[in-house]
């Protein structure tokens, strides 16, 4: 048998930070140097020792939490875009003000 090079107490707070920080596996694997593989590996272990659901399990029959998220999340889009716009137009004006 093989001896892991990291401890369970780091497979497990890593695992943790995503769980908990909603952080893709991809920005943590890529943080921590750590292979992408490697870290699904350690997720899908940890939920399956834990019973917590996979992905597949946890979207079936959920649709509608997930069509209010859409619609709260193209809410927030759609004020963050009016933001942008303003600072657009505050930055021109103060642009043109300066010269």
């Amino acid at each position: 048998m093989r001896k892991s090079k990291y401890s369970k107490e780091f497979k497990d707070s890593t695992v943790q930070l995503i769980l908990n920080n909603n952080e893709s596996v991809v920005k943590v694997a890529q943080d921590l140097d750590l292979n992408e593989k490697t870290l699904y590996h350690w997720v899908t272990t940890y939920k399956k020792a834990h019973n917590i659901p996979t992905r597949e399990a946890r979207y079936t029959g959920n649709n509608e939490s997930i069509e209010v998220e859409v619609k709260r999340l193209r809410r927030e889009l759609k004020i963050a875009k009016e933001e942008r716009d303003i600072l657009k137009k505050a930055t021109a004006y103060f642009a043109k003000e300066t010269l």
